[in-house]
């Protein structure tokens, strides 16, 4: 299965992502292929036109949008801004939409303050139904996220490490479900 993790922290002094290239390398370890899409490395523009629809699609629209279709899963990581998930982030999945659909996704967020993204989880979790696509309805939050990672990325807090384990275990079942089962309907097709 490959997963494809969209990081939607976009500002100098960012946090969050943090959080993205921890659950990238536990993929890893747990030898499933990942593919982290950081927006502050490879930023879009803002919006005009879907990307199916745009008359000149950029290059890296074509070229994010072939790296979300060839994820079988995605990973929604984002901070929490004003109670909502980032901007960038939202401008992202409003270029795309095919490239979601019928896809399971599971939703990340982050906050430096002790709710953990509440907020900005629970709106991304409706984006993703409205995307087509299958929320996980299990959230990973991950409250004062500034004093749980070291300079290295590695993880200081044991509480987070436990809740991220149990959070991929549920998603890796949930996508792996959501595959076979799609995988099953095309070749009964």
């Amino acid at each position: 299965m490959k997963i494809a993790i969209v990081l939607g922290s976009v500002r100098a002094g960012r946090q969050s992502h943090k959080v993205a290239y921890y659950l990238e390398k536990k993929l890893r370890e747990r030898g499933v292929a990942a593919d982290l899409i950081d927006l502050a490395e490879d930023p879009l523009p803002v919006l005009d036109e879907r990307a199916g629809r745009h008359p000149q699609v950029q290059a890296k629209v074509e070229s994010l949008s072939a790296r979300l279709h060839a994820a079988d899963a995605l990973l929604f990581v984002t901070p929490e801004y004003h109670g909502s998930f980032s901007g960038a982030l939202k401008n992202a999945l409003d270029y795309f939409w095919e490239e979601f659909n019928k896809k399971p996704i599971g939703v990340v967020a982050a906050s430096a303050g002790k709710m953990g993204g509440i907020n900005a989880s629970t709106q991304l979790q409706h984006v993703v139904l409205s995307l087509g696509a299958f929320a996980l309805p299990t959230k990973l939050l991950v409250p004062e996220v500034q004093g749980v990672f070291d300079d290295a990325l590695q993880i200081k807090s044991e509480g987070v490490a436990k809740l991220a384990t149990r959070f991929l275990d549920e998603f890796l079942w949930f996508a792996g479900a959501i595959v076979q089962a799609k995988r099953a309907a095309q070749a009964a097709a």
